[in-house]
């Protein structure tokens, strides 16, 4: 920048104050320079929080749906055929923790659907999962009639031979349970081993309703029996609906540690 110079070789008047201002504006400049030059800076909130894997969520409960259904099989047949009331009471209170978790899933279910984003593999499985619910939830109500009769005089009423009918109608119920748990769980659906038990099932109901017929039995003993006897009857028609309805193109994975 030159500078203006009076006679006595000072500034001249007036070039002080021009040169503050050339000084001045050449520092301003060059600030609008660097802020031109400086990359632009966003600003981006914090990223929210992962939610929980809903997904795994709902696997694990529904797991955990198969498993109450084929203890409380297991726990009213043996009620049953031992009289033990306190057994019976307590299977059918604890019916209630199957009906809350039939209510959660749906809400789970329903929440996922909705928040949206997801494959058209993960949808079929959803779909897959409500309509099992209402099964599983009917299953446990089942168990819970079976228990009912066994809070009642009904076990020390039932001759011996229908006994035997009962005890075996139960073991094949709860392992056609256990297979439909299994074949959710590993995802493999149609498993011919659980037709066959059916199959067994119908055959014990044919016969224990053909040895109530025989009439040895009072009325309403009767009518007890044959309820038993439908009741484990559509059990395993349930246990076979819900293998068959088990979606396979699904990855299930549980969420890493500490996640």
């Amino acid at each position: 920048m030159r500078r203006v110079f009076g006679s006595n070789g000072r500034d001249a008047p007036g070039s002080r104050d021009a040169n503050s201002r050339n000084d001045s504006g050449g520092e301003e400049g060059a600030r609008h320079l660097n802020d031109a030059d400086a990359p632009a800076v966003a600003l981006v909130a914090p990223a929210a929080p992962e939610p929980p894997d809903v997904v795994w969520q709902i696997h694990r409960r529904m797991i955990q749906m198969f498993a109450i259904v084929e203890e409380a099989v297991a726990g009213a047949t043996h009620a049953l055929l031992t009289g033990d009331r306190e057994q019976a009471r307590a299977l059918v209170a604890n019916d209630v923790a199957l009906d809350e978790l039939y209510v959660e899933l749906q809400h789970l279910v329903h929440d996922r659907v909705v928040a949206g984003g997801i494959g058209p593999d993960e949808t079929t499985w959803l779909l897959s999962v409500l309509s099992m619910l209402p099964e599983l939830e009917r299953s446990g109500d089942l168990a819970e009639h079976v228990a009912q009769r066994a809070t009642r005089n009904l076990p020390a009423e039932i001759p011996a031979r229908m006994r035997g009918y009962i005890e075996r109608m139960g073991e094949v119920a709860c392992a056609m349970w256990r297979m439909a748990a299994d074949s959710y769980a590993e995802r493999v659906a149609g498993a011919e081993r659980i037709v066959l038990l059916d199959d067994e099932m119908d055959d014990l109901h044919v016969e224990f309703i053909a040895e109530i017929a025989e009439g040895s039995v009072p009325v309403p003993v009767a009518i007890e029996l044959a309820l038993l006897g439908r009741f484990y009857e559509r059990l395993g028609d349930h246990a076979v609906n819900l293998t068959r309805r088990v979606p396979l193109r699904v990855d299930i994975r549980a969420p890493a540690a500490g996640a």
